[in-house]
């Protein structure tokens, strides 16, 4: 149990790596939405839509793969050197090509100002050259630092969003000429852009010492073996992208910039899910490779699953059942409410999405990289194919339940072929009601009780009180 504790205890630290920059940022969608309206928000969100695009290509899978053979192989020094020589050639590639056919690039992804697409592409390569950095951070056990960092970087950027966006035009502020001439006056939307890069550049000079530390040796055939691994992991993260942000660029080409604004700032209130699932990643990833060759790593693996969708089911039946007071936090104009119907289904499909999450360590494990391609594929498929027939039929509301469609596919898909490769003894009844029991308890209050908060309250406890009776056996061994 001592194992449990500190993988939670790290997933703990993780936690606030993930969610208070993402917190920051969701309280922000407040502050953009006032200053901004629906069209001009969409605008912030495209940028943040082809970034998660860009990401995928530019680390094609190498993250995974460093962790799956920084546990696996002896020479840890070539491993890491190598990963972060190869990261660095390919992005400095990146950034000359785009540079050199940025105008072309801009317009084909639909920036209308080719400064935004710049931007974009500066804060890209500044993040991709940290990756391995990161990751050396959160494989050797060090979560308080790598926290520390990726606190600092979103405090930076929401410092001078606020400052561009809010401060310079509420106090009337002269920001320096050649600010003005190269970036316009604020506030603007490029404005946001520009405090990205500066913060991600404050990150890269932080981790210089660490980067230091890196003896530049690059291996071919550790290369070659990497790559081999990594390169359905990239498969899958394009299509993970897609089944997460087809429907945000569909809605803006098929409904306009403001239905699409209006969806995306209601999508932002499912991001709650979204960071328990990130922060459950950032702690269970290089903690699930190095436990691998443990002799009960299966259960352990096993018991994780069940607590997570513990955890899952609560944050959604939180959010739900107090969805108005979470929009009225988070949301600006009151035209951004007309999408909150989205908020329950999105919660449900990113819970669904973790739990994919849980059960991708049997390919990873078994290097059968492939089949997490595989069920990606599949699983963008179907999102391109139904958003292309449904949307301009039955508005943004179908994108929403085609996301759930998707992910509770890729669970399903995962868990079977789990079985039959690296069978862990999940507890399928189990995880399956505590599933259905928060989602029930949800829909009732959201159906029947809506802003009741005292009954919502009854229920929360009512939950709370249920998980408690079924578990107090392993919360009981937990705590001794």
């Amino acid at each position: 149990m001592s194992t449990l504790k500190r993988f939670f205890k790290d997933t703990l630290i993780y936690g606030l790596a993930a969610v208070l920059p993402k917190a920051i940022n969701v309280f922000l969608v407040k502050l953009k939405t006032t200053i901004f309206n629906a069209e001009n928000y969409s605008t912030d969100i495209n940028f943040y839509v082809y970034a998660a695009y860009f990401n995928v290509l530019l680390t094609y899978g190498m993250e995974t793969a460093f962790f799956r053979f920084f546990t696996k192989e002896k020479e840890k020094g070539k491993i890491i050197s190598t990963t972060f020589i190869s990261l660095v050639i390919t992005t400095l590639l990146f950034l000359v090509i785009t540079l050199l056919f940025s105008n072309t690039l801009s317009s084909l992804v639909g920036f209308a100002n080719p400064l935004h697409f710049k931007l974009l592409i500066f804060t890209l390569v500044l993040d991709t050259l940290v990756v391995v950095p990161f990751a050396y951070l959160r494989v050797t056990n060090r979560p308080i630092k790598f926290t520390f960092l990726k606190v600092s970087n979103v405090i930076v950027s929401a410092l001078l969003t606020v400052f561009f966006i809010w401060a310079v035009p509420s106090y009337k502020i002269v920001l320096p000429a050649f600010f003005i001439h190269l970036f316009g006056k604020a506030p603007q939307v490029v404005y946001i852009f520009l405090a990205g890069v500066i913060a991600s550049l404050s990150t890269l000079l932080l981790l210089i010492p660490t980067l230091l530390k890196f003896k530049l040796i690059f291996d071919k055939i550790i290369f070659k073996k990497l790559l081999r691994y990594a390169l359905p992991i990239m498969i899958a993260g394009i299509a993970y992208v897609t089944n997460e942000n087809l429907d945000k660029i569909l809605i803006k080409k098929m409904l306009g910039d403001t239905s699409n604004g209006i969806y995306a700032a209601c999508y932002k209130l499912s991001v709650f899910m979204t960071l328990f699932v990130l922060a459950f990643r950032l702690g269970a990833e290089p903690f699930f490779f190095n436990q691998s060759d443990k002799k009960n790593a299966k259960e352990t693996y096993a018991i994780i699953l069940n607590w997570f969708t513990i955890f899952g089911g609560f944050i959604l039946f939180i959010i739900v059942a107090y969805i108005h007071l979470f929009s009225k936090i988070i949301l600006g104009k009151e035209e951004f409410y007309q999408a909150l119907h989205i908020v329950p289904i999105l919660l449900l499909a990113n819970l669904f999405l973790g739990i994919y999450h849980n059960l991708a360590i049997w390919y990873k494990l078994t290097d059968k990289t492939k089949y997490g391609m595989y069920f990606s594929i599949i699983g963008a498929l179907i999102t391109v194919v139904l958003n292309l027939l449904l949307i301009q039929k039955y508005g943004y509301i179908v994108s929403a339940w085609i996301t759930l469609g998707v992910y509770f596919t890729m669970t399903l898909l995962s868990y079977f072929y789990s079985r039959k490769h690296y069978a862990i003894p999940y507890n399928i009844k189990k995880v399956s009601f505590y599933i259905i029991l928060p989602s029930v308890l949800a829909a009732i209050s959201y159906l029947k009780f809506e802003k009741n908060y005292y009954i919502s309250t009854t229920l929360l406890i009512l939950f709370i009180i249920i998980v408690y009776f079924k578990e107090q056996k392993s919360i009981k061994n937990f705590i001794n």
